[in-house]
């Protein structure tokens, strides 16, 4: 890692917060009869990232040295039926090592809740670059441009991926995507509500009456941004896409407009709208659509409003349930209780997208 990066990556770790404790001894007692060449004793610290799942820094001291494996676990108390599906992160990672799509090597999957209280993988460690601002202020104009441009080839390499070749055919349900994830995100947002957002009723309304008829089925990792990859220690290549969680068989655009809402457009990952005179060589969201069009072989992206809007509702929901896990004690992360105004500020921009030329 470069040393910025490294030292943020220091920073996350710190010990097994209370709520998340767990047995390490059954921890090593199940490593060593399902991961191969384990045979030492464990160090478990905790990565501070991240809502949704868990995830731990795992150091094996063994007769030689020490290796270091990374494991992501379901989070304890009751969780709404269709979050957290860790299992679903394994297969797509495993699927997609025989690809030319960059994952960690899958160790294994455990969903006996018996032996650290529920389910979890573990996966390789490895070294690099992960950003968490998404202005890249550490790095030179041509590095940002390089950077995601890097991203986008590999978002339309992801893409590209024949699914039912790799064994993902029954990954997601039949029919129309957007019409899932609808019904879906507004299922949860009610599940998690605690006020009224008036223009959340709106989407709700809206979006499922204006769902575009562009028909292509691909890979949708759900979650694809810059804090999401890990990139060569020195090079601008992405060597890991990680946080599976919310892939599914999907929509291509869906991801594209994900990760320009997210990065660009300063209603989520970025706290305000990007400066571009500040950080040269951040694209637009307009010239990251034309970038990946140009890696997967399309001319253009039609209803762009539309799967902006939707990237919107949809992170809005997810903001509104991570809240809710806050307040009720089982968040993965104490960043969760910062989330209370988040559904409503991303629901306005939405609301505002849709309304736009």
């Amino acid at each position: 890692m470069s040393d910025a990066t490294t030292n943020a990556a220091e920073a996350e770790l710190g010990e097994v917060r209370e709520a998340h404790r767990f047995d390490v001894k059954r921890l090593e007692d199940y490593a060593r009869g399902a991961v191969k060449g384990f045979s030492g004793t464990l160090e478990v610290q905790q990565f501070s990232g991240g809502q949704s799942n868990p995830t731990y820094l795992l150091t094996e001291t063994h007769a030689t040295g020490i290796k270091r494996y990374v494991m992501r676990k379901k989070p304890p108390g009751v969780l709404l039926a269709s979050a957290h599906q860790i299992d679903r992160e394994y297969r797509v990672m495993k699927a997609l090592e025989t690809t030319d799509v960059p994952v960690p090597h899958m160790y294994a999957l455990c969903e006996d809740d018996a032996v650290i209280g529920t389910a979890f993988y573990i996966m390789e460690y490895l070294e690099g670059r992960v950003f968490r601002d998404s202005t890249l202020p550490e790095c030179s104009e041509a590095e940002r441009r390089a950077l995601y441009s890097n991203m986008a080839e590999t978002l339309a390499k992801l893409h590209a991926v024949d699914y039912e070749a790799v064994g993902l055919g029954d990954f997601g349900k039949p029919g129309n995507y957007f019409e899932r994830q609808i019904g879906r995100w507004i299922k949860q947002y009610r599940g998690a509500q605690t006020t009224d957002v008036p223009s959340m009723e709106a989407l709700i309304e809206y979006l499922p009456a204006h769902i575009p008829s562009e028909p292509s089925v691909t890979i949708a990792h759900g979650d694809y941004r810059i804090g999401n990859v890990m990139f060569h220690p020195t090079e601008p290549r992405i060597i890991a896409v990680l946080d599976w969680e919310l892939c599914t068989i999907g929509h291509p655009l869906a991801d594209v407009a994900y990760n320009c809402m997210y990065d660009f457009l300063g209603v989520a990952g970025a706290a305000t709208e990007v400066d571009r005179s500040k950080t040269p060589g951040i694209p637009t969201d307009a010239e990251f659509a034309a970038e990946y069009c140009r890696f997967a072989g399309r001319k253009s992206i039609e209803d762009w409003n539309f799967y902006l809007a939707f990237s919107m509702f949809r992170l809005a929901s997810i903001s509104q349930g991570v809240y809710k896990r806050g307040l009720d004690g089982n968040a993965s992360s104490e960043r969760a209780m910062t989330l209370g105004d988040a559904c409503a500020k991303l629901a306005n921009a939405a609301w505002a997208i849709v309304q736009r030329p």
